[in-house]
């Protein structure tokens, strides 16, 4: 970590994969050209330490990004400061000032000495824009953007009207970010036709579920079958978060900046979705416990649960195997003392140390950095899935946008916290490129996905039936649930 924080804050994995490039560290990669600044110091606006920019006015970060006939940005300050951008103005806002700084730089070349370095210059324009529609498509959903793309894109065709190079180029990135939000746009429309698991109200007092009705264990008995068909579903959900979508949880907690740079909410639906899943799964484990009648099916059931959530841990879905603990320790199925007394619980006692919340989750962080290192180091697909406590991760990005500033006494931004808030995205989204190396089974993945669950109330009146209560804490509390549904009946 290249921070210096003002007070502790979350360790994350230290390994880094960048796609982007060697380095997200910032550091003026050899041969890009330099702008702005030396190894130590600044020129202008920008603030260089050991050649890595750690600060800058937003004006002079927008002409760093923005090419020149001898130096083209290192592309992980492209990804770093587009993400980062949107906290301070909206895409199209930032595409406008980049339009006019490329007419300004043209209007130059065409009354000096280097106009015939006019068509190279167009040619690197051309390119940040195709790195930009690349990484981010959604940027150009709107007909403000798109108006800007295309005025630019207008501009720098001028520049090699002979051979039509610059325009085929120009051609292509445009068909290719039509088809890319054509896609989004499809995969939104699905994702919203699809409704989460029915909750099931549950029984009304004392009726047992019928004998045909299925649980889990007629579906799949095999945990680590489980746990794979666990991990399809998390990779399917996570591979539509974009790293836009994560960058709101900086921008939406800047009241500041919210009413200018919150855009189009519906961009925060995958987030919602994925969050969603996890309470869901929580709220499946509890029911397949609770709903269960015999005291010894009871048991296996939760046996069974333990192993999965073991199985989950050894591929390295952290996400899956938190949401399962969290629906043992819901206190519906936590209160069956007569069923856990049962149960063999050294392993349960395991996965409960793994994900142990003192100093900060430092157990569980262990074990992610290892698998981190792990998949860095993969020959094969099943060791590359890291798919991490999202719910976690997402606290991680709010903690380091709190403690640090945006910007600093001086008014430059300080670009040394978004270099570390996009590394930690950029690093979330290298796994979810990930793919699920499992065999999909189509039952097992429906019935997690369709199978009803008990509301929390429903899973209360399920767990006192099997187990009545022993205090006077859940008799009054047994005696209140008890009234309600019958006064709703």
């Amino acid at each position: 970590m290249f921070l210096e924080p003002q007070e502790t804050m979350p360790q994350t994995s230290v390994v880094f994969s960048s796609i982007l490039g060697p380095s997200c560290s910032g550091q003026v990669q050899p041969g890009m050209g330099e702008r702005g600044g030396g190894a130590s110091g600044g020129s202008g606006d920008l603030i260089f330490q050991d050649g890595r920019l750690i600060s800058g006015s937003l004006e002079a970060l927008m002409e760093h990004l923005v090419p020149t006939v001898d130096y083209y940005p290192d592309r992980t300050y492209i990804f770093t400061f587009l993400l980062s951008s949107r906290v301070f103005m909206p895409p199209h806002d930032l595409l406008a000032r980049v339009g006019q700084i490329c007419v300004e730089q043209k209007q130059q070349l065409e009354a000096g000495p280097e106009k015939a370095k006019l068509k190279s210059f167009s040619a690197k324009i051309v390119q940040l824009l195709k790195e930009w529609t690349e990484a981010f498509p959604y940027d150009f959903q709107d007909e403000k953007a798109m108006a800007e793309l295309k005025a630019i894109t207008h501009r720098v065709t001028q520049c090699d009207e002979e051979n039509g190079t610059v325009k085929k180029a120009i051609a292509q990135m445009t068909q290719s970010l039509l088809l890319s939000l054509a896609a989004r746009s499809q995969l939104q429309e699905l994702r919203e036709k699809l409704r989460p698991p029915a909750v099931d109200k549950g029984p009304i007092l004392k009726t047992k579920p019928p004998a045909t009705q299925k649980d889990i264990l007629g579906v799949c008995c095999d945990p680590l079958v489980l746990a794979q068909q666990l991990t399809h579903i998390e990779l399917d959900r996570v591979s539509s978060i974009y790293p836009e979508d994560l960058m709101q949880i900086v921008s939406h907690m800047d009241s500041l900046d919210n009413h200018r740079c919150r855009g189009d909410l519906t961009k925060t639906y995958s987030l919602e979705a994925y969050d969603n899943w996890f309470n869901c799964l929580s709220m499946l484990v509890a029911t397949e416990v609770c709903r269960v009648v015999k005291k010894k099916h009871r048991t296996r059931m939760l046996e069974f649960f333990i192993d999965v959530a073991r199985e989950c841990f050894n591929i390295g879905n952290f996400n899956s195997m938190m949401a399962i603990i969290s629906g043992m320790n819901l206190s519906p199925v936590a209160r069956l003392k007569k069923t856990w007394s049962k149960v063999k619980t050294a392993k349960f006692d395991v996965l409960e140390h793994h994900m142990d919340p003192s100093s900060n989750f430092c157990n569980y962080r262990t074990a992610l950095q290892g698998a981190t290192q792990r998949s860095q180091m993969a020959n094969s697909s099943r060791e590359k899935i890291v798919i991490p406590v999202f719910n976690l991760f997402v606290k991680d990005i709010y903690f380091l946008h709190k403690i640090h500033t945006n910007h600093l006494p001086n008014g430059h931004i300080n670009f040394k916290k978004f270099w570390e808030i996009s590394r930690q995205i950029h690093e979330f989204m290298t796994w979810t490129q990930v793919e699920c190396p499992f065999e999909k089974d189509k039952k097992i993945q429906s019935y997690l996905l369709t199978a009803p669950i008990y509301s929390e109330e429903a899973l209360f009146v399920a767990s006192f039936e099997s187990e009545g209560p022993e205090n006077h804490m859940e008799k009054d509390s047994w005696k209140t649930l008890r009234t309600t549904l019958l006064n709703r009946a």
